[in-house]
């Protein structure tokens, strides 16, 4: 079992015995989520920390939609319960990159886009090359694609 995936699995048993309510159920369906991928495709297979990492950050972003749609559906309190899933879901993720380290790395990676000659919005995609391996994880791909598109634009 990766590190992850037994970190998970020891905090999902310390909430039960807590009965923390709201962790134990979180834990569950990620835990759910993660052997669900292991057993996606032809073979079992067992997730390295990376790829469970991912199916967590696939879950928290799950997360954050749905509380954004209960939210403008007027239903304040399931869209409470999704954040706070969320934040439970936020301690086992990378912290991720604030704004100002978001924009040095998209600053330096249009740099080396127009040095190899791509230039104005249609270099978009060159940038995002450049960028995507530098902030896998760090960073949301929304808010990295928004912030290549403000500083192509001028």
């Amino acid at each position: 079992m990766t590190t992850l995936k037994s970190k998970l699995q020891a905090d999902l048993n310390a909430a039960i015995k807590e009965r923390d309510e709201l962790r134990s159920s979180t834990l569950r369906l990620t835990i759910a989520a993660v052997q669900k991928e292991e057993v996606a495709g032809t073979q079992k297979r067992e997730l390295s920390d990376d790829e469970v990492q991912k199916v967590i950050a696939k879950e928290a972003k799950k997360r954050r939609e749905a509380a954004e749609a209960f939210a403008q559906g007027g239903r304040a309190e399931s869209a409470e319960r999704e954040k706070a899933e969320g934040v439970v879901l936020a301690e086992y993720l990378p912290k991720q990159l604030s704004d100002d380290e978001l924009q040095q790395i998209v600053a330096q990676a249009v740099e080396e886009a127009k040095a190899a000659g791509a230039e104005g919005p249609r270099a978009m995609g060159q940038v995002m090359k450049i960028v995507n391996p530098k902030v896998a994880g760090l960073a949301e791909g929304g808010r990295v694609a928004a912030a290549v598109k403000k500083l192509l634009a001028g």
